[in-house]
């Protein structure tokens, strides 16, 4: 059975079956499984997941002691509202925003993370999660643990860094190629450049303004590095966003760009690496109605049978994601607008955060190596 299947059986599971799941129903539920997370645990396929809430947030359930409430604590220190360590509120800009805990009433003691949607404000969002560090295991893991790491990706020690996951836009098609943690895993140091490269290669074009201002970020991170000593960062991500629907208007003839009054969203990508026929959903900026969407799908499910899941699935994780879209241009000048505003890196997954007393040249190794090839790419 497909992915998408099992991620779809297992959040619709009811009594008289998902397929007798009607759009009303919808209403009253609060969270989805998360539609474009590239990399990580997910819903439906491990223990723990990553939903969406009805707000727009992202849900990161808790992992078990001591992973889940150790990057809780962090969480909750950085973004500490008595907070004064100036380190801490220099990092805050470089993390999703953390919103607290939640749970549902039904499970109280299963708790998630209520965490900002980095992607969220993003129209067509190309999502890349890499590694950073030469050591992808704490000081603390076990001899086993060490090799098992080692074991996936022997080159990270000289790297320092590892490609877990990423999904990019392709304007021509209207489709995104993604990739899993098996591809980073496959690259050597003589194709790593190339393998990066296509992150920031919409079809038609390498991105080089997408690149550029992730270098800046970037850099800005490696500098609230270059001056804490108070945390050692282990098996912890980078989080790159770009808006792949920026040259859209270059791609296409003019009269058949999207316009303000317009948003298009693709099916959800498979497995493999091919390319996936996307659909279009157009709706009035700032005036969606979502039970109409719904109700449109259903009825489309209603007619072709189960089979047809993926859209469903798509606008149901899409209700959440419009929310928040509803009141954004996304038209060709919001994406002139400001070329910052169109990239996103952030550091995610908290798990293994350690108290130092010195510089954390693990971490710090692993952000100028990848600033090294960026430049490059872009360079050349």
């Amino acid at each position: 059975m497909a992915t998408e299947d099992r991620v779809l059986k297992s959040f619709l599971a009811a009594d008289d079956g998902a397929e007798n799941i009607k759009p009303a129903d919808w209403k009253n539920r609060k969270a989805v499984p998360l539609p474009h997370q590239v990399a990580g645990h997910k819903y439906g396929i491990h223990k723990v997941g990553i939903l969406q809430h009805d707000d727009g947030t992202v849900l990161k359930q808790l992992q078990p002691p001591p992973r889940g409430p150790c990057e809780m604590q962090f969480y909750t220190q950085v973004f500490a509202q008595d907070c004064t360590d100036p380190h801490l509120l220099a990092l805050q800009q470089h993390l999703p925003k953390y919103y607290g805990t939640w749970s549902t009433p039904d499970k109280p003691n299963e708790l998630y993370m209520k965490l900002e949607d980095v992607a969220g404000r993003f129209t067509c969002p190309c999502i890349m999660d890499v590694k950073i560090g030469r050591k992808s295991y704490d000081p603390f893991a076990s001899q086993e643990k060490q090799k098992e790491q080692i074991r996936k990706y022997p080159l990270m020690e000289e790297i320092g860094f590892l490609i877990l996951g990423m999904r990019v836009y392709h304007v021509a098609s209207g489709s995104y190629i993604s990739h899993e943690q098996f591809y980073g895993r496959s690259l050597t140091k003589e194709t790593l450049k190339t393998g990066l490269a296509r992150f920031f290669h919409n079809g038609v074009e390498l991105r080089k303004d997408a690149i550029s201002v992730s270098i800046h970020k970037i850099r800005n991170i490696l500098q609230w590095f270059e001056r804490q000593k108070s945390f050692h960062f282990y098996a912890s991500s980078l989080l790159f966003v770009y808006e792949g629907s920026h040259h859209i208007g270059n791609a296409k003839n003019e009269n058949e760009a999207l316009t303000g009054q317009e948003y298009r969203q693709t099916e959800p990508e498979n497995k493999s690496n091919a390319h996936i026929s996307s659909s279009t959903l157009k709706s009035s900026c700032g005036q969606v109605n979502f039970s109409s969407i719904l109700e449109t799908i259903y009825n489309l499910r209603k007619v072709n049978g189960f089979g047809s899941h993926s859209l469903y699935h798509q606008a149901i994780g899409m209700s959440a994601d419009m929310k928040a879209k509803a009141n954004t241009v996304v038209e060709g000048k919001s994406s002139n607008s400001g070329k910052g505003e169109n990239v996103e890196v952030r550091m995610i997954d908290f798990a293994h955060v350690f108290p130092s007393d010195s510089s954390d040249d693990n971490y710090i190794y692993g952000l100028r190596s990848l600033l090294f090839v960026l430049e490059q790419i872009l360079q050349e």
